[in-house]
């Protein structure tokens, strides 16, 4: 008996070590290239610090790579592109696993128009259409305003409420607005959209937070918020482990 015991220790060693391998298989993902459209804002800047944290392979598209607020680092490149030049926007695409959208809305406000962040989108969705099944999967960092704050109103709709039913057209969560509502027409690309909590400025990266769906989400003391880390943490989790697809999803403390 005390010798089969002693043969049994290795194998059951090994078996461990292999189960161990095999549960870290199933939590880190493989590395990704990702394309970031939007890279050099404040929360773009989040995101490929986290993605390049994981080993991801990260190309940011920037109007003016030279003036991109991003220090060198091994699997970051910068180059110059613009998200209205579908052309460009599909050849950029070619070959990579995922694709986000982080850009700002403040720039509806010259001459591109205020519907910059809908036409930016129908861009990047006309590129991935254009390379089918060989196509990666967009990932699109939304606004807080479309989320509902009770049953059937949603934080834009108070907005409207207070400004006496109009809003200005390039303001950032009408813009979001449309972008959610357009994506929800598009059912043959992989798309998620994630909104923040309210409050979203930068803080801590704590990995700690919850997910929830159109709902707006508070902590106990009823605040609403988020850190740009944390955000950046939950939107590279989609695109590590998909779990909503073709759905927008929300991230708060």
């Amino acid at each position: 008996m005390h010798t089969e015991r002693q043969t049994l220790k290795p194998l059951l060693g090994l078996l461990l070590a292999l189960a161990g391998i095999l549960l870290t298989s199933s939590v880190h993902a493989a590395p990704l290239k990702i394309l970031i459209y939007g890279g050099t804002g404040n929360i773009g800047q989040r995101i490929v610090a986290e993605a390049l944290q994981r080993g991801d392979t990260v190309t940011v598209i920037a109007r003016y790579p030279e003036r991109a607020p991003l220090p060198p680092a091994e699997r970051l490149h910068v180059v110059a592109g613009d998200v209205l030049d579908t052309e460009s926007v599909t050849r950029a695409l070619q070959g990579e696993d995922v694709v986000v959208s982080a850009l700002n809305s403040g720039r509806g406000n010259d001459s591109e128009g205020a519907d910059f962040l809908l036409r930016a989108t129908q861009s990047l969705i006309t590129a991935e259409r254009a390379l089918g099944s060989k196509a990666p999967r967009l990932l699109v960092v939304g606004g807080a305003g479309t989320l509902e704050v009770q049953p059937g109103t949603t934080a834009l709709d108070q907005m409207r409420a207070s400004a006496g039913g109009k809003l200005d057209p390039s303001f950032g969560p009408v813009q979001q607005q449309q972008v959610l509502e357009y994506l929800r027409t598009v059912g043959d690309i992989a798309w998620s959209y994630l909104s923040p909590s309210m409050m979203i400025e930068p803080g801590t990266r704590t990995g700690k937070f919850r997910l929830g769906g159109d709902q707006l989400l508070t902590d106990a003391a009823g605040k609403s918020h988020i850190s740009m880390e944390d955000y950046a943490v939950a939107l590279l989790d989609e695109a590590d482990h998909p779990q909503h697809l073709h759905k927008r999803f929300t991230v708060g403390y």
